[in-house]
């Protein structure tokens, strides 16, 4: 009965923290979005205190875990992670772990160019261009105000295009230009 349960709040702590995002395209819920470096990652194993813990992921990608040292994080979905680690305890360790992970903060954006304020700023869900600008202050007198450059994390070679109403994703940079008019 208490796994039941600890299941529940883990699953109502999920829904709690991506309410906001609810329409927030396929690519950033947790089951199809990969970890990478500077997410903050928390692992709970039920019943088992000593193997729950927090994780920021650094550019090494990789965890040191108990009982079964380094796991190489990168690039995995929560629920790749979350096998990797049952079938880890699975035997040896536990008879029948369960194993949630969670993402508790994600990698940040970053913005620069012609805002008022450039930097990193949290990723949220449901995060636009536009929205992202305005975390940054806002545009500049000298800003163009379309037509932004941005580079997604998952693949920093390609610069797109795009408007005030696209998407951004966890660890992008959106680069706003100067407009010579």
């Amino acid at each position: 009965m208490n796994r039941f349960y600890f299941r529940l709040l883990s699953l109502l702590t999920t829904l709690l923290l991506l309410a906001p995002g609810l329409s927030v395209q396929a690519a950033t819920s947790p089951g199809v979005y990969r970890l990478g470096a500077g997410d903050h990652i928390l692992i709970q194993v039920f019943d088992e205190p000593d193997l729950s813990m927090n994780f920021s992921l650094n550019d090494s990608g990789i965890v040191n875990y108990p009982l079964l040292g380094e796991i190489l994080v990168e690039g995995l979905t929560v629920k790749e992670l979350e096998d990797r680690i049952t079938t880890g305890l699975r035997g040896d360790y536990l008879v029948s772990p369960d194993v949630t992970v969670s993402i508790e903060e994600y990698r940040p954006i970053f913005i620069n160019g012609e805002v008022k304020q450039p930097g990193g700023f949290p990723y949220q869900p449901g995060l636009t261009v536009q929205k992202a600008v305005a975390l940054a202050g806002g545009f500049t007198e000298r800003a163009q105000r379309k037509g932004f450059a941005l580079q997604r994390a998952a693949d920093p070679e390609d610069e797109l295009t795009v408007g005030l109403g696209d998407t951004v994703m966890p660890g992008d940079i959106i680069t706003v230009k100067r407009s010579f008019f």
